[in-house]
């Protein structure tokens, strides 16, 4: 669901979804993302015209030229001519502003980061290299408050599992069906009826009859679940609650995780998936579809 000044729900299931290995760049100890990458991912899930980047500030911070430098092997030695060598830092400080799919403006974030270029034997291209580092940088820390997708994970020790898994911001949103907003707040099992059972029919009034109680029809309320071992894929329904649990199911069966499902259901929302509601079935799904697109 989109509204003004809000992500939509397909943007936040995509932004709780762990970060892909393919994505995680390895240097000297250290995983990172290319600021490249955190660009595409920032138009992949906003749009083109879903974010800024602006400039707020790049000053030059150092500058220093060695006339006397020389290149070195990998040993360390020294050899050819000399030249003068440049070393620039510039420091940059940069703001990431986040829209919706209405133009209106949900999220701001403001960073600062130092980039340096070193031993460069161009002035020019030293400055240019130290500039563009710094902004990099600068966006890229913005860019970690949005969550896993954008490297919020590598901060703990470099892990790609998903370390916000879920916003109580976004489990809160209204509902279209009374079976999905239980009555004073308590969650709604799968198998309580949320509608009132129908009046036997009266007998008529020349005829007396037996009295006979009249059945719901299979489409007005489900049947209560059979017992079934772990894993298997629940009876369909007809209710909107009831096509999303379907479907969660049948994307865990797709991803190979019915067993892990109840244990992560549970873990992500706080409570079973008896008691789960068909926003939080169609968040589940969206988190597995999106690890087997992956």
């Amino acid at each position: 669901m989109s509204t003004t000044g809000r992500l939509t729900e397909q943007q936040v299931g995509f932004l709780l979804q762990p970060i892909s290995e393919k994505r995680v760049r390895h240097l000297r100890g250290m995983s990172h993302l290319e600021a490249w990458d955190v660009r595409r991912q920032l138009i992949r899930i906003f749009g083109f015209e879903g974010f800024t980047v602006e400039t707020v500030s790049l000053d030059l911070v150092h500058e220093n030229g060695n006339p006397n430098y020389r290149k070195r092997n990998k040993a360390g030695e020294e050899y050819g001519p000399t030249y003068t060598a440049w070393t620039i830092v510039y420091r940059a400080q940069v703001r990431l502003t986040v829209k919706s799919t209405s133009g209106q403006i949900v999220a701001m974030f403001e960073d600062a980061a130092a980039g340096d270029a070193v031993n460069q034997p161009s002035v020019g291209d030293a400055h240019d290299l130290a500039m563009k580092t710094a902004l990099s940088q600068a966006l890229k820390r913005c860019a970690v408050n949005l969550g896993d997708q954008f490297g919020l994970s590598l901060y703990n020790d470099g892990s790609q599992s998903a370390v916000v898994m879920r916003s109580l911001a976004y489990m809160g949103e209204p509902v279209k069906e009374s079976e999905d907003a239980p009555v004073n707040g308590e969650p709604t099992p799968h198998n309580q009826r949320t509608e009132p059972d129908p009046e036997p029919t009266p007998p008529a009034a020349s005829a007396p009859a037996p009295q006979q109680q009249t059945r719901p029809a299979p489409s007005a309320v489900p049947d209560p679940p059979q017992q079934q071992r772990p894993g298997a894929m629940p009876p369909a329904g007809a209710s909107e609650r009831q096509a999303a649990l379907d479907a969660m199911w049948a994307a865990a069966r797709d991803a190979q995780f019915t067993d892990g499902l109840p244990a992560q259901f549970a873990d992500a929302f706080g409570h079973p998936i008896e008691q789960g509601t068909a926003a939080e079935f169609r968040q589940a799904t969206d988190l597995m579809r999106g690890n087997v697109a992956a």
